[in-house]
């Protein structure tokens, strides 16, 4: 009889570790419910669960079903977010991606237009004040780094427009053979801030790269897209 689920893993690390164990309740008929608390967050990495029948016993993966357990982390709260989102593996089995982040922008709806992109996004763990700019910073390269003006109503809500017909200084040219350049994107929230990551966490996908594929926009021999 199961007797305890666990949660194993954590961090960008291979090596495995114990995280969280949680004991396991009857639900009703032949089901189990283990519940993980919201406290204390788990660290950002990827976390396989199993279940222990008993002590010594070896540990059993488990299979999800997905959608009942999203807990719904987009809501307006201000605080900083920790995010959990259960998944299925390659393999089939049950692991929960988890970021964690003191502060974090949350990317929202994206238009395009002509050969501009406008992003929406919200703060949180932080508020806008004077002095705040949207950057984009080339990765991997030597420096280069474009800031946009931003657009914002009270003190968490934002918008910026980026032309990609006005390349960054010291961007490569368009047709020149060179290897695509990837841009970062940051908020500023304030002249005198450490910049935040623009990004996608609140949702229920864990792997984003394959599901939220953008238009291109056409620059000539080049193309530009998020």
């Amino acid at each position: 009889m199961p007797a305890e689920g666990a949660v194993e893993g954590g961090g960008d690390r291979w090596a495995e570790e114990t995280g969280r164990v949680a004991a396991l309740e009857p639900a009703g008929g032949d089901r189990w419910r283990a519940v993980l608390e919201a406290a204390p967050a788990l660290e950002e990495g990827r976390w396989d669960a199993y279940v222990l029948g008993a002590p010594g016993e070896e540990r059993v993966p488990l299979l999800p079903g997905l959608r009942a357990l999203v807990s719904g982390a987009g809501d307006g709260r201000g605080a900083p977010p920790a995010v959990r989102i259960p998944y299925a593996t390659k393999d089939g089995r049950l692991a929960v991606r988890a970021w964690l982040r003191v502060t974090h922008a949350e990317a929202g709806r994206i238009d395009f237009s002509g050969g501009s992109m406008t992003v929406t996004a919200r703060l949180f763990g932080a508020l806008l004040g004077d002095g705040a700019v949207a950057s984009l910073h080339r990765r991997g390269r030597d420096t280069a780094v474009r800031e946009i003006a931003l657009r914002h109503e009270g003190d968490r809500d934002f918008a910026f427009t980026v032309d990609h017909r006005d390349p960054p200084a010291g961007a490569g040219r368009a047709g020149s053979g060179a290897a695509p350049e990837v841009w970062d994107v940051y908020v500023r929230p304030a002249a005198d801030a450490q910049r935040i990551r623009v990004a996608r966490l609140l949702d229920d996908v864990a792997d984003r790269k394959a599901v939220f594929v953008y238009p291109a926009t056409a620059l000539g021999r080049a193309s530009a897209r998020p």
